[in-house]
């Protein structure tokens, strides 16, 4: 049986943070993510997932400044330490909400930057994240976003992601598969998931276009979801996704 987890970064929006939880788990969800836990206590954060009683399966290292364009810094030269300041503030936070997966976004190229030190930079902080985590048994994952999207990232398909996890060498380092920005970028969606699913750490889900839920544009999600069934997929599916409606309308998909 697959499992999906709400988005509480997409879904859920008309109430405040903390308060998605619990409307995630009376919408049926056992399980969370979320882009950044950190404007909020911890303590805050770990008491609302224990009282709606969902898992938090996934959120972001520390990705810049969000609200002024940024898409991660972990492929910046000159803010390796704050990405590794961030990544000890994100195991800090796995730790209390017991979180066994981190998703590392690498950022956008900088005008005239050259790529080989831009990819290199990523390698190395790949590995000091890997390794930070390990000792606590908790995945390192990279997630491609399309480039149509979010101009100028710097990993925005499967095979150059995972030649970077190569490159890093560490056994706890996964791709998270976005199959919506999968689907803009290179398509091929069930032959991707069956070749390299033991390397893919976490799904993620929206039908394109528009990214809203699952059945509003060209993507078969039946299809999809039998397909990953039959591959013995035993991850979660994160859902996000910005609903085309209200939030709590846009689940038919899944009791379909």
């Amino acid at each position: 049986m697959l499992r999906f987890s709400a988005n509480l970064s997409f879904l859920f929006l008309d109430k405040p943070f903390l308060d998605r939880f619990a409307a995630a788990a009376e919408s049926g969800f056992k399980g969370v993510e979320f882009h950044f836990p950190y404007a909020f206590p911890l303590d805050e954060v770990a008491d609302a997932a224990r009282r709606a009683a969902v898992e938090v399966v996934l959120f972001n290292f520390p990705a810049g400044d969000w609200a002024a364009g940024e898409r991660g810094i972990a492929c910046l030269p000159a803010r390796v330490a704050e990405f590794r300041d961030g990544v000890l503030e994100a195991a800090r936070y796995a730790e209390g909400l017991n979180c066994p997966r981190i998703n590392c976004l690498a950022g956008l190229r900088p005008p005239g930057s050259d790529e080989a030190v831009l990819r290199d930079t990523l390698v190395d902080n790949l590995r000091f994240a890997a390794d930070a985590l390990a000792p606590a048994q908790r995945q390192v994952l990279l997630e491609p976003l399309n480039s149509h999207d979010t101009q100028g990232f710097l990993v925005d398909r499967t095979a150059p992601a995972l030649a970077l996890l190569d490159a890093a060498e560490r056994p706890n380092l996964f791709l998270q598969y976005d199959i919506y920005h999968a689907q803009v970028m290179e398509g091929d969606l069930a032959r991707t998931l069956g070749t390299h699913l033991p390397r893919i750490g976490h799904i993620q889900l929206a039908d394109n276009p528009g990214r809203h839920q699952p059945g509003t544009g060209e993507i078969n999600f039946p299809f999809l979801f039998k397909h990953l069934r039959g591959l013995g997929y035993g991850g979660w599916i994160g859902c996000e996704y910005v609903p085309s409606g209200p939030t709590e309308d846009s689940f038919g998909w899944m009791a379909a």
